[in-house]
């Protein structure tokens, strides 16, 4: 494992453009595992920046996403669809077409945690997978549990994360309750992972997920069996 620590949220953005840029350029046609969230539209907004000096060029990359919330679509604004296309997709070259969310609306969604593994599995699976971690060491929407769940899965949103989200809504009331994420076997086999937070209130669950016991009441602290994971941390 690496640990950065940068200085800044600023700079804890360029370093993970950078790594994130460098995967592009290495290999043009990647498949970069993306997250939402506040913790990487720094990084997004930098990556759009060097786009748009021809530095990097996304048009072969395909990008498949963490999670959706339950029960919204595309088109509403608290989606994680929308949020990729409103901070990223819609400011690069990307093929749209290559960009792939977990579909919350699915009738079915159990088989469509089913078709988003085996998506990924065909794609060859993730070269570069960037998280986030929550304050109580989730990954994705991987909850605190009493056991790793390996597949693409609905998931019952802990108080504490919809209390954490509920700052993207009008009210608490509005956050779902439920969310559709991609499950630790997806994310343990990316080929790489990026690992990003900020804040002083980060600190402490990094200390457990990475210097802790490996246990799924920590769903973070998995990633300490990973052989090439970077973790960039900025107190500010």
């Amino acid at each position: 494992m690496k640990f950065i620590t940068a200085d800044t949220y600023e700079k804890l953005s360029r370093q993970a453009a950078n790594i994130i840029s460098a995967q592009v350029i290495i290999k043009p046609d990647s498949v970069l595992g993306l997250a939402t969230g506040s913790s990487p539209l720094g990084a997004y907004k930098q990556l759009i920046e060097w786009y748009k000096k021809g530095d990097i060029d996304f048009s072969g990359v395909t990008s498949v996403n963490l999670d959706e919330y339950v029960g919204l679509n595309g088109s509403n604004e608290q989606s994680y669809r929308y949020f990729m296309n409103k901070n990223f997709f819609e400011h690069i070259n990307i093929n749209i077409d290559n960009t792939y969310v977990p579909d919350g609306c699915a009738s079915d969604l159990k088989a469509e945690g089913e078709s988003y593994d085996r998506r990924i599995e065909m794609l060859g699976g993730i070269d570069l997978q960037l998280l986030g971690i929550g304050l109580d060491g989730h990954i994705g929407f991987n909850e605190p549990d009493r056991y790793f769940v390996k597949s693409t899965h609905v998931v019952d949103l802990h108080e504490s994360t919809i209390k954490a989200n509920s700052r993207f809504f009008k009210n608490i009331g509005e956050v779902p309750k439920q969310a559709i994420t991609m499950g630790m076997v997806s994310i343990m086999q990316a080929k790489k992972i990026l690992l990003i937070a900020s804040g002083k209130l980060k600190r402490e669950i990094l200390e457990k997920a990475f210097y802790g016991p490996i246990t799924p009441e920590i769903p973070a602290s998995i990633l300490q069996l990973h052989p090439d994971i970077t973790v960039i941390y900025s107190e500010n």
